[in-house]
């Protein structure tokens, strides 16, 4: 199963257009999911397509594994309770473990500081033939860094430095020729922001403090950081807007519904290794001839 080309299409940013954040809705789309009979609710479409897309992916991931050429890199942001945790949860469920590294970036630590901003996540980067995915990203540098400024303090930076606008556009273009980089030896890049409305974000804020299940879940640091909700749409309107390109292009997912977000971000990410058109290696002749001695040593034994 693949997801309808003209959802790809609305969900992708295309490069050189704004990412129109304020006019993209958080919880539907406009082009048609997908064509299907009786009055099935939302939630039980995505989570028939999420299946189908979670077999799709235990296929692909053993393709990337056996071709041993390719890459993919899964960049998952969002504000605060849009999904992230949830979203990796799910859509990589049918995935061998072995095939897939999950890295989430928090603060940077102190060694983390003494080099440039690329770098822990460059040093996390998956192998060929395996997915990674970055829970956060270097994308937090442009992001948390420009709605909290005062941050710049603490990362060491030459007095050489750009200032204000122009240090955040030569930031846009160092992520953009390292993800070029990326892209140019063999590693797919999967953008993905989880569009996520303030009263959705209050409303699974206030679902943590209700329920004792879930207290573990909720951070101060997250009803300090809502306080600039509206600063971090202007952030991320600026950055994805900046660094969707052709050769990594971001997908904006309305998030407030999260079985629906989940069976997208599924459908995205075999969208894009689908296009890596990935078979089993032939083998040579020499390779063939020794399966066949091999096989006639197993008959004898």
């Amino acid at each position: 199963m693949k997801l309808h080309k003209k959802v790809i299409e609305e969900l992708m940013v295309r490069p050189g257009e704004p990412a129109g954040l304020p006019d993209r809705s958080t919880h539907k789309m406009v082009a048609p999911w997908r064509d299907h009979a009786g009055n099935s609710s939302l939630r039980h479409i995505a989570d028939s397509d999420l299946e189908s897309f979670k077999q799709e992916l235990a296929s692909a991931q053993e393709l990337l594994y056996a071709s041993d050429t390719y890459s993919v890199l899964v960049v998952l942001q969002a504000p605060d309770a849009a999904g992230k945790d949830g979203t990796i949860k799910h859509v990589m469920s049918g995935v061998n473990p072995q095939g897939c590294d999950v890295v989430a970036f928090k603060t940077p630590s102190a060694e983390e500081l003494n080099h440039d901003f690329l770098w822990r996540c460059a040093n996390a980067l998956p192998q060929r033939g395996r997915i990674g995915i970055f829970n956060r990203s270097y994308y937090e540098e442009v992001l948390v860094t420009r709605v909290h400024p005062d941050i710049l303090a603490h990362q060491q930076l030459p007095p050489t430095t750009a200032h204000g606008d122009d240090l955040w556009a030569q930031r846009y273009e160092d992520i953009n020729g390292f993800e070029r980089h990326l892209q140019r030896n063999g590693t797919a890049l999967v953008k993905v922001y989880l569009h996520l409305s303030k009263g959705e974000q209050k409303k699974r804020l206030l679902a943590r403090l209700d329920n004792p299940a879930k207290h573990w879940k909720f951070s101060a640091a997250d009803l300090a950081e809502r306080a600039y909700f509206d600063d971090y749409q202007r952030a991320y309107e600026s950055a994805i807007t900046a660094t969707s390109t052709p050769w990594a292009p971001w997908y904006i997912v309305p998030a407030d519904h999260k079985h629906a977000a989940r069976a997208l971000v599924g459908g995205i990410l075999t969208h894009t290794i689908d296009q890596l058109d990935l078979h089993l290696p032939k083998l040579s002749a020499e390779e063939d001839d020794a399966l066949d001695a091999a096989r006639h040593t197993l008959d004898a034994d």
